[in-house]
Order: structure tokens, then C-alpha cells, then sequence
């Protein structure tokens, strides 16, 4: 729901509805086919040659979709490569012929001057809000830069059609609409199984931190899957897309008695428990009924949920819905979740 496209002659113009969190006004990109006349009329945020030869990405989230359309040989620089579990961007960093700028996963403020020197045809970059200084700052320096706002859209295929957004800079259109209908076909024909589902199993999802528990809201892309897996999500009413900030007292008051505890970030009980000890008054965590999301972690904790998994979402409604209902999915083995280990 994020982004449009319209085709002429020799250019497209992408907009992007809603580019951060709060943002008024849309982002137009014009986009004009190599050796063609970019046309005068049109007042873009930034003019982009098409098809990209070199691309700087700033999210792990951009990663499947390069790999999918095999564009990996364009990406020249990443915000970092400590996250990432895409062993050619690993390597490629290891060996020198993929630059780290910063600015991203890794904590860091971009390096400008050095995004300046690779002088990229394209960085693919987001921003979380107005405050965010690191787009103005690649802007004021006359970079190429594009924001990409997948993790705006709330539902799990809407998140994986971002995918197509790409492809519209390196003319791979046909390729991320193929890979996009698999996706889809995949995780509607799962979604269909589990309404056939006899029972839906009470749900929540997340852990308290600092005193907060941040619980998806009822229009929230975990709450979708929760929905589509066939479980009855208990914030489901809820009408957000973010999170709900609540205490752990309220969260008590609702899910006690919850049949399911997902998207846990701990890796064992005895670590939720360091977190409350009131934490085992849920019958889920005296079930054992609790499951992590972070199941393929790299060495320094990178969660690959957030990578392969928003691009993969019939993958992960799998995972769920072997969890809530396992007789429907027998032959499942769970890829981005796992059971808590006791």
C-alpha cells in the first residue's frame, strides 16, 4: 500500500505514499531509461538512470529482494554487514569488494565522504521518522538516495511487495512479479488451511522491556499472521499498527490463560523468567507453549526473521501455523521459529 508506479514512454515515476512515520508530504522518484531525455515537466524528489549498475543498501530487509532478482553484483556498499546472514554480502565485505558505511545496523552515523568516493548510482535507505538526520545529510551531499519504506506496511505480503519496488531501478519488474506470486500463491493457500482449522488457540506475543511490554496492535503485521495462522490474537480489536505500549499487570489481566506466547527474543525460559519472575504466571510459560522468532540468529545476534522472513512471509504463516495447528501441516519443520528449550 506504500508505493505506485506509473509507466511512459521512456520514464516511470514511483511515489512513495508515506516514506516515515508521520510524514506529510509523498516522495516522487523519476526514473528514466539510460540514454533516454529525462522529460522537463516533471518535479521529482530525485531523477534515477535506469537499470542501476551499482547500489548501496542500508537495510538487511533490501537483501532477499537483490538476491531473488540476482542484483547482488551491484551492491557496492552496505550500512553493515554484523547482522546480515547473506553470505555473498559476508564475503564480499571480508574481502574488500563491499564497502561498510554505517548507518544502519550497525549503530553508526554513514560515512558520507566515503558514499561519496564509491559514488553509487543508488542507496536504498529508510527513515523512522522526521528526526532522522542521516537522509538529509546523504541528500544535502547530492547522493542518489531512495527511501524505502517496507516496514511501514502492515501486512505480510504487503511488506514482501516491496520487493517489486526495487526492481522498477534495475528494470527486473518481470522477475520480482514472478517471485512475488509464489510468495502470495504460498501463503494463501496456507492461510486457507488454517480456516479449516477446528479451534483457534489464544495468542500473545513479545516480552516487557524496561518496565514496558510493547504487544503488536490488532492491525499489526504479527497480529496478521497470528490471524492468518489461524489463532485468535487477544489485541486483536485493537486497531493499530504499531505497538501498544502496556505493563505487565495488563498484559497479565488479559493473557493469563493464553493458549500460545510468541516472538519471544529469549532463547530459553529461564532467560524470560530474569525478566520477571512474575513472567511464569502465564500458562503458556507453564505449558512450555512459548516460542522464539530469532530460531536462525548469526553470530552476532542478527535475526534472520527480519531478513529472509519479511520476504518469505508464507514461510513464517508455516511456521505458525504448525504451532497452533500442527495435524494441518505434518511434513512442516520450523525454519524462523523454535519451541523456548526449558
Amino acid at each position: 500500500s506504500g508505493f505506485t508506479v506509473e509507466y511512459h514512454n521512456n520514464y516511470k515515476l514511483v511515489t512513495v505514499t508515506t516514506p516515515w512515520q508521520g510524514a506529510e508530504d509523498a516522495l516522487v522518484y523519476l526514473l528514466v531509461q539510460c540514454g533516454t531525455p529525462a522529460p522537463d515537466s516533471v518535479l521529482a524528489t530525485a531523477t534515477i538512470e535506469v537499470p542501476v549498475n551499482t547500489v548501496v543498501s542500508m537495510s538487511t530487509s533490501f537483501l532477499p529482494h537483490l538476491t531473488s532478482q540476482d542484483l547482488l553484483d551491484k551492491v557496492v556498499a552496505v550500512d553493515s554487514a554484523l547482522y546480515t546472514s547473506n553470505e555473498t554480502i559476508i564475503a564480499g565485505v571480508a574481502d574488500g569488494a563491499i564497502a561498510e558505511i554505517g548507518g544502519g545496523g550497525g549503530g553508526t552515523e554513514p560515512d558520507i565522504e566515503k558514499l561519496i568516493d564509491l559514488e553509487p548510482e543508488l542507496v536504498l535507505s529508510q527513515r523512522f521518522s522526521a528526526d532522522d538526520t542521516v537522509y538529509p545529510a546523504m541528500q544535502q551531499a547530492g547522493l542518489p538516495v531512495v527511501i524505502d519504506a517496507d516496514f511501514l506496511d502492515a501486512t505480510p505480503l504487503g511488506v514482501a511487495e516491496w520487493g517489486k519496488f526495487i526492481s522498477v531501478f534495475f528494470n527486473t519488474e518481470a522477475v520480482a512479479q514472478e517471485s512475488f506470486d509464489g510468495v502470495n500463491t504460498r501463503y494463501e493457500a496456507v492461510a486457507t488451511l488454517a480456516k479449516s482449522a477446528e479451534s483457534q488457540p489464544t495468542v500473545f506475543a513479545n516480552t516487557p522491556f524496561s518496565g514496558t511490554w510493547y504487544m503488536p496492535g490488532g492491525a499489526s503485521y504479527v497480529a496478521t499472521l497470528i490471524r492468518d495462522a489461524g489463532g485468535a490474537y487477544l489485541w486483536a480489536d485493537d486497531e493499530t499498527t504499531g505497538s501498544i505500549m502496556l505493563s505487565l499487570e495488563e498484559v497479565l489481566d488479559t493473557a493469563v490463560d493464553a493458549d500460545y506466547w510468541v516472538n519471544i527474543f529469549q532463547n530459553t525460559a529461564a532467560d524470560v523468567l530474569a525478566l520477571d519472575e512474575r513472567l511464569d504466571e502465564f500458562a503458556a510459560f507453564q505449558s512450555g507453549q512459548m516460542y522464539t522468532n530469532n530460531a536462525r540468529l548469526n553470530v552476532n545476534y542478527g535475526s534472520d526473521f527480519y531478513e529472509n522472513g519479511y520476504a518469505n512471509p508464507d514461510v513464517l504463516l508455516s511456521d505458525l501455523v504448525k504451532i497452533f495447528h500442527p495435524d494441518l501441516l505434518p511434513d512442516h519443520e520450523l525454519y524462523y521459529y523454535a519451541p523456548l528449550s526449558q
